[in-house]
C-alpha cells in the first residue's frame, strides 16, 4: 500500500503526538510499501509559520521526513489539473487539502487524514 500523509498526520508523526491515531502508526510501519509527504504540506506549513499559526523548524522537519524513510511528493501539472475536476463543497474549500486529494487520485495513493470532510472525495481517501 502506498500512503500519502496529510499535513496534520505528518506533523503528529514527527512529534510522536498523542493525537496520532494508532491505526496510522500501524499502516505506516506494518502495511505500507511507501509513505509520501507532499510538498503541498511543506508549503502549507511555511504559510502557517509566517502567519504565526504554527511553530516548526522547517529545515529540521525536512531532514526528519527523509530520515523516517518517507518520500517527498512533488507537485506536478497532472496534480494541478486534477484539482480543477474536484467538486467544491460549501463547508470545505481548503486548497491544500484539495491538492492532496488530487495527488492521491492521480498517483494513485491512499491519502490518510483525520478530516471527515475529505471522505466525500472518494476511494483514495481513508479517514483514520
Amino acid at each position: 500500500m502506498r500512503l500519502l500523509l496529510d499535513t496534520h498526520l505528518v506533523l503528529w508523526w514527527e512529534d510522536n503526538h498523542p493525537k496520532l491515531p494508532p491505526s496510522v502508526r500501524n499502516l505506516v510501519l506494518e502495511q505500507s510499501e511507501a509513505v509520501f509527504v507532499s510538498r503541498a504540506s511543506l508549503w502549507e506549513m511555511a504559510i502557517k509559520i509566517s502567519l504565526k499559526r504554527l511553530r516548526v523548524g522547517l529545515p529540521k522537519f525536512i531532514q526528519n521526513v527523509e530520515m523516517q524513510g518517507f518520500e517527498w511528493l512533488d507537485i506536478r501539472n497532472e496534480h494541478l489539473l486534477a484539482v480543477s475536476t474536484l467538486p467544491i463543497f460549501d463547508d470545505h474549500k481548503d486548497p491544500f487539502d484539495r491538492l492532496l486529494v488530487a495527488q492521491s487520485l492521480t498517483e494513485p495513493l491512499i491519502l490518510l487524514s483525520c478530516d471527515d470532510k475529505l471522505a466525500r472525495y472518494g476511494a483514495t481517501v481513508r479517514i483514520v
